[in-house]
């Protein structure tokens, strides 16, 4: 009884409005159907002031990404000679320590 009370009352209840804590935009959500029912999205402030603060942005983030390319560049080949001198340090154990058979499993244990 006191449960179909709550939800006889909630029929008459009008929509509320809701502001999304990740984008910031104003939800209006119908009480009795828990739905969304209108959206209005949140003002963007504008990034940049005038196009030539904007030009500005945008050559020094091509200067920013080819800054990084080059040192990526440069990783790669460290990289290669890193890999190099793992391998010849692995031929040289193998050389080290030749193979003395088949190994020996668990299951040749039993």
């Amino acid at each position: 009884m006191f449960w179909s009370m709550i939800c006889y009352m909630g029929k008459d209840t009008p929509a509320f409005e809701v502001t999304c804590p990740c984008c910031g935009a104003l939800l209006k959500v119908d009480s009795s159907t828990k739905g969304v029912i209108a959206h209005t999205a949140a003002v963007q402030p504008k990034t940049f002031a005038d196009m030539e603060a904007a030009a500005r942005a945008m050559r020094e983030q091509d200067t920013r990404r080819e800054s990084v390319f080059r040192q990526s560049v440069e990783n790669q080949k460290h990289a290669s000679d890193l890999l190099e001198k793992k391998f010849q340090e692995a031929v040289k154990r193998a050389k080290e320590s030749p193979d003395t058979g088949k190994p020996i499993r668990d299951f040749d244990l039993d």
